[in-house]
């Protein structure tokens, strides 16, 4: 059952149509896992064991059904290909009569009373929840440490962070525990648990995902995304929860047949050569930056060696490198930080909670509260100035190469610091790339294309493929399975003594 664990969730999937494992008896192994293995962790806030052994009872119950049946069985793999699949939410999504506690001493206790639309629709898909994964408070900073829950450590170091605020998601992906799950991402929140944690994680393009039927858009910087080991599954989990509802503010044309297809017609329109013809041809102009974007900060020469990695795979395959500068300064970039401190003051919680959360959630509560209206309309045009600046500059590109962070995953002393203002610059210092692409709303990838031992501990480094067209995920999706295909990966990363 260990080696079904390490499974894509591709390949779990299709094991189960043939018979080969079993929808119930996977989730309790991952359930046990799960309360187990991922323990030193902290991947999850709550496990929901229940609600997971009824979905894979109904999930069993189609696969068995479709077994008889060769045309039933091809309909349920075009239409369900993640049928009985374990992929836990975030809990920053709400799962009516669930625990929905954000990783807040404020919410400890609540039990959700409506189902998020991305969580309804991995449901709908037939995945099995598993549980809620754990996030720091309210999302908000690049580390998971929730305030009455054990931290989220990645499975490489157990004394450094599994970074955030997607953290036990990730953790519990490189960990073995499932191979897919879901995260959201409002400045790299999927994508810096990814790095650190030596997996693969994307924030797809804005408006690719609906916050609806419940949330709202505001300006623009989250979107739900995916991590998993393998680009595939990042591919057929977006398939999963990718979609417009009536009334998005940002709806997004999805590409025929969705992201997994896409990236099989591409293979498939090479006549199956390779990585290297699949996804090498048409000699992209691809950018380099290693210049920090949001912050002025050194960058660890392993971070810089993950992108010399990357390049050099992409080279190979075809494509010219060039390199690129910083098209904006870091001044510039906190011209707009009045819209994530007035989002964090305008979480609706009653005055007598203030006092209960946490001294970074107070500081940017109380940031934002300090700003007027016409500050706020000022930061988002600002933000789309600086996102149009950001476009112009990367014209002449068809993709952005940059580390994922800034240096190895850090030791949580090194980002949770007492000052919150200062807890926020070196938040910025270890992640000085990945909120551009929240600004721009363009699709962004983290792969894990490095390893290095640091402080004689082996340790994971990622590159970041970063769209500058809107629409481009399919051709991110498709670099970072050419990076797969040409300099592969481990896919498991057993738990760190």
């Amino acid at each position: 059952m260990t080696e079904t664990r390490h499974l894509s969730a591709l390949d779990l999937a299709a094991a189960l149509r043939r018979g080969e494992a079993d929808a119930r008896e996977h989730t309790e192994a991952v359930l046990r896992a799960s309360r187990e293995e991922a323990a030193p962790t902290g991947a999850f806030a709550h496990l929901l064991a229940e609600r997971s052994r009824a979905q894979a009872e109904r999930a069993q119950t189609r696969l068995e059904a479709a077994r008889t049946d060769p045309a039933a069985a091809a309909e349920l793999a075009r239409r369900s290909p993640l049928l009985g699949v374990p992929v836990p939410v975030k809990d920053l999504s709400r799962i009516a009569g669930e625990p929905f506690e954000a990783g807040s001493a404020v919410l400890r206790g609540t039990i959700a009373e409506v189902t998020d639309g991305v969580p309804a629709l991995l449901e709908d898909a037939g995945t099995v929840t598993i549980g809620k994964t754990s996030t720091p408070e309210f999302g908000m900073p690049c580390y998971t440490e929730p305030a009455h829950a054990a931290p989220a450590r990645t499975p490489w170091d157990l004394r450094r962070t599994a970074g955030g605020s997607s953290g036990g998601a990730a953790a519990a992906v490189a960990a073995g525990i499932v191979p897919l799950a879901h995260g959201s991402d409002g400045g790299g929140s999927v994508r810096i648990p990814a790095a650190c944690c030596g997996v693969v994680g994307m924030k797809p393009s804005r408006g690719v995902v609906s916050p609806g039927p419940y949330g709202a858009e505001g300006p623009g910087l989250v979107s739900d995304g995916m991590i998993a080991r393998t680009v595939r599954d990042v591919a057929a989990g977006l398939d999963a929860i990718a979609g417009s509802r009536p009334g998005d503010a940002y709806p997004a044309p999805l590409p025929p047949g969705g992201f997994l297809a896409a990236l099989q017609g591409r293979e498939q329109a090479q006549g199956r050569r390779g990585a290297r013809a699949a996804h090498g041809s048409g000699g992209l102009r691809i950018g380099v930056l290693t210049q920090p974007l949001n912050i002025d900060t050194p960058v660890h020469p392993a971070a810089l060696r993950a992108v010399e990695r990357a390049s050099e795979a992409l080279r190979g395959a075809g494509h010219e490198l060039v390199e690129l500068s910083a098209p904006f300064t870091p001044e510039q970039w906190r011209t707009f930080m009045p819209l994530w401190t007035v989002g964090a003051a305008s979480i609706p919680l009653p005055p007598e909670a203030e006092q209960q959360l946490m001294p970074l959630t107070r500081w940017l509560r109380a940031q934002g509260r300090a700003y007027d209206g016409v500050a706020v309309s000022s930061a988002l045009a600002g933000m789309q100035a600086l996102a149009r600046t950001v476009g112009q500059a990367f014209a002449s590109v068809d993709a952005v190469l940059t580390p994922s962070l800034s240096g190895p995953p850090a030791f949580p002393a090194d980002l949770q610091l007492a000052d919150p203002a200062a807890d926020f610059d070196a938040q910025c210092a270890f992640t000085p790339w990945t909120s551009t692409w929240n600004m721009t709303g363009r699709a962004a990838i983290s792969v894990p294309v490095h390893r290095e031992e640091i402080d004689g501990t082996e340790l994971p480094f990622g590159a970041h493929i970063g769209a500058v067209r809107a629409g481009d995920d399919v051709l991110v999706l498709s670099l970072a399975e050419l990076l797969e295909a040409e300099d592969p990966w481990p896919l498991v990363r057993e738990v760190a003594a």
